[in-house]
Formats: C-alpha cells, sequence, structure tokens
C-alpha cells in the first residue's frame, strides 16, 4: 500500500513542490518506501471560490494552463481549494473560477468543495472533476464523519481533532476508512472555537481580493494578517508538540487501518515550515540533511509561465 501524500501549494509552492517531485521520480532511495506524492493542492489567486486561506495577486491564462501542465505531466493532480463559506448563488458565475474549471477539467484534477451550493454547480457544470469533502466542515461526530464517507467523495479530509484517535477510527466500517484523508500537522491548536469565524475572515478576504481592486495587496489582506491567532506564527516543530500531531511513526498504525492518504499543511506557510514538513515525512533520517541542503540550493526554474518538462 502506498503512503499518499497531498501537499501545498502550486500557488506559492510550486519551485519546491516540483522539485520534490522530480526528485522522488529520479531518487527514490533518498524517501521512505512507497511514498507516493498523490496531489498539490492550491488555487489560482484572485480566485473567489477559494478558501480556507486567502490569497492575493494574478494569475495570467499562460500561468493557469502551464501550471496544470506542469503538475499533469508528472502525473501529479492539482486540487482546487474551493471552500470559500461566504459564496452567493450570484458568485456561480464568477469568470475566473470557471475559467479555472473549463482549463483543468481532464478527469486528473480535483476539486475540493465545502459549500452544498457551490459543490451541486460543480457537479452538474463539471462533472468529470472528483470532489474531496473539506476538513472545513469540522464534522466532529465518528456518525457524521460515516455519513460523510457514504457520499460520493472521493475522499474526506476528516476533522484534525480525530488525530490520534485511533479507536474511535477502528469503529469505522472497514470498507470506508480507504477514503479517509488525515491532515497530519495541523497549525490550528486542539479544538479550536474560532476556526470558523476564521474561515469566514479569509473568505471575506478573498472575496476584496478577487475584486480586482486598486487597493494594494497589503489592505485586501489586512483582516487576515490581522486576526488574532498567535498559531500563524508557529513553525513546524513548534505544532508537534500538539496531541492532534501525527508523528511520522504513526503513519504506520493509520495504514494498518487501511487509511493510506495524508494532507500536509502549509499554503501560504514560509518555504521553510513546508520543506521541513517535506523532509520530516517523506525522506529517510540518514538523507535529509542532504536533501534538505538540495533543494534549498536546487537552481532556480524557469519562470512557471514558460515551464519545461
Amino acid at each position: 500500500m502506498k503512503i499518499r501524500f497531498h501537499i501545498p501549494d502550486f500557488w506559492k509552492h510550486w519551485e519546491l513542490d516540483l522539485n520534490i517531485i522530480d526528485l522522488l521520480r529520479s531518487e527514490p532511495q533518498l524517501f521512505y518506501d512507497d511514498v507516493e506524492i498523490a496531489s498539490c493542492f492550491g488555487c489560482f489567486a484572485p480566485a473567489l471560490w477559494n478558501g480556507g486561506r486567502a490569497i492575493g495577486g494574478y494569475t495570467g491564462r499562460a500561468q493557469i494552463d502551464n501550471t496544470i501542465r506542469c503538475f499533469n505531466e508528472r502525473g501529479v493532480p492539482l486540487r482546487f481549494t474551493f471552500t470559500n463559506p461566504t459564496l452567493t448563488e450570484e458568485d456561480l458565475s464568477d469568470p475566473f473560477c470557471n475559467h479555472i474549471c473549463k482549463a483543468a477539467q481532464n478527469g486528473l484534477n480535483e476539486i475540493i468543495c465545502n459549500d452544498p451550493m457551490l459543490e451541486g454547480y460543480i457537479r452538474s457544470t463539471y462533472p468529470d472533476y472528483p470532489l474531496i469533502s473539506s476538513t472545513c466542515k469540522g464534522i466532529r461526530d465518528i456518525d457524521g464523519l460515516v455519513v460523510e464517507l457514504e457520499k460520493d467523495y472521493k475522499y474526506v479530509v476528516m476533522d484534525y481533532n480525530f488525530n490520534n484517535n485511533l479507536d474511535a477510527l477502528a469503529r469505522i466500517p472497514e470498507k470506508l476508512r480507504s477514503r479517509i484523508e488525515v491532515l497530519i500537522n495541523p497549525y490550528c491548536m486542539p479544538n479550536c472555537q474560532r476556526r470558523e469565524e476564521h474561515y469566514r475572515v479569509l473568505g471575506e478576504c478573498q472575496r476584496r481580493s478577487s475584486s480586482f481592486s486598486a487597493a494594494t495587496a497589503a489592505q485586501l489582506m489586512k483582516s487576515a494578517t490581522e486576526f488574532n491567532c498567535p498559531n500563524s506564527g508557529y513553525d513546524f516543530y513548534r505544532i508537534t508538540e500538539y496531541p492532534t500531531f501525527v508523528k511520522r511513526e504513526y503513519l504506520e498504525r493509520y495504514m494498518a487501518l487501511g487509511i493510506n492518504n495524508f494532507k500536509i499543511e502549509g499554503r501560504t506557510l514560509s518555504l521553510a515550515n513546508v520543506l521541513e514538513s517535506y523532509v520530516y515525512y517523506m525522506i529517510r533520517p540518514e538523507h535529509r540533511d542532504t536533501v534538505r541542503l538540495r533543494l534549498l540550493t536546487a537552481p532556480p526554474r524557469a519562470p512557471i509561465s514558460v515551464c519545461v518538462t
């Protein structure tokens, strides 16, 4: 059984991601056995439907097309984080988001969804997309998780508060466990009471960013950056102290239950934090220093708008 990692982020960390994907293909001996990079999740700025994190900037059509090509030619799907909780029916016609869906609808790429209205629109308009149920739903009881797993989703990213509660997960019918995806390095504190509020603040911030206002990026992102969340400044090793952090050696316990999909958080984190999570989870201990240095000193790639594999 492959250990399947879903990594961030084809918008901010595309160069690091392509480098580690290529390293896995060329030198698999540096990695733990059976490691697979199963998808790369994120979104193109300034997509209104984007949620979970707020991103500013603008992506041209050439960059969208070439990002899709660069990852898909390596067999890695892109997963679009369409989980903005502030959407209205009028937002379904957003031209930029619909262009993304049309450009990437090839049966390989996927969509992470959170809102039933947007999910229904995607199922009817872009039926070739496998859908992933988002952890943003915050399903906190096993019965509710089972109900979600029985729906027509490729995977369900479970709430991080279930992490390491293997007794509870063992009560889920065995036939459903293979569709569970585990967010293994959550930066949110356990049982965070403000998570839903934070997602809404980020969603409103994304809405402002998508309007192509003359405001600066800093102004558009002000509410997101000023949200009082101390975890935003934590580094990778600080969160390893949480009981919801899944240690590398614990992955085998999940595999024994038939769970082999693991999501690594880090869309808006620094490159150093994302790199450290990749090295920790994917690289054999005796090669970590070498791989870390190689990835940090890798020659710059051509801009993704002209990326050539």
